[in-house]
């Protein structure tokens, strides 16, 4: 008996599944598609019997015609672009990211009296709250404020003082170390 009777061609098995809907799902990804949109790999063969000959449409010999492939950037051997290229700079692993406030963005939101990194992060000001903030001293604040962050530039807390504000650097929580 023959294997191919057995088998079960993909695309009327997924066609079928396609094309049924369940109740109580979602079947607007369920269109199914128009005949011949989807046309399924030609698996070829070895061999006198898959009617493609021995070499299998692949050509005699040759590099592509063994079973390995080539690695991803090969160029025959010619020097690859990625060594090619020049390296310059490099990456400052202790490089800290603050994000970034200024005092002409807290008198544009009207914030006054005691600024935490909770209500910068509602106005829009930050990403996260959790993360480092640094106050910086561009534009011009109009009322007294208390700002808590991380960092504060000099001429930042020069323009606070001289306002009768304040600025108060966050103290983070450090992570327990192990104990041996």
């Amino acid at each position: 008996m023959s294997n191919k009777t057995n088998r079960i061609k993909p695309s009327t098995a997924f066609g079928a599944a396609r094309k049924t809907k369940k109740p109580g799902v979602d079947s607007s990804n369920l269109i199914p598609l128009p005949k011949g949109a989807k046309k399924e790999r030609k698996r070829i063969g070895q061999g006198p019997g898959s009617g493609m000959g021995k070499t299998s449409t692949r050509g005699q010999k040759g590099q592509k015609a063994r079973a390995s492939s080539m690695r991803r950037g090969f160029e025959g051997g010619q020097m690859p672009l990625h060594r090619r290229m020049p390296k310059r700079g490099f990456t400052n692993i202790f490089h800290v990211e603050f994000q970034p406030v200024n005092l002409g963005d807290l008198t544009r939101y009207n914030l006054s009296g005691s600024v935490t990194p909770e209500i910068l992060e509602q106005k829009g000001l930050i990403k996260d709250a959790s993360g480092l903030i640094k106050v910086l001293g561009t534009g011009d604040i109009k009322s007294s404020v208390s700002i808590t962050a991380d960092a504060c530039s000099k001429a930042a807390l020069e323009k606070l003082q001289k306002q009768g504000g304040s600025f108060t650097a966050r103290v983070k929580a450090k992570p327990e170390t192990a104990k041996k």
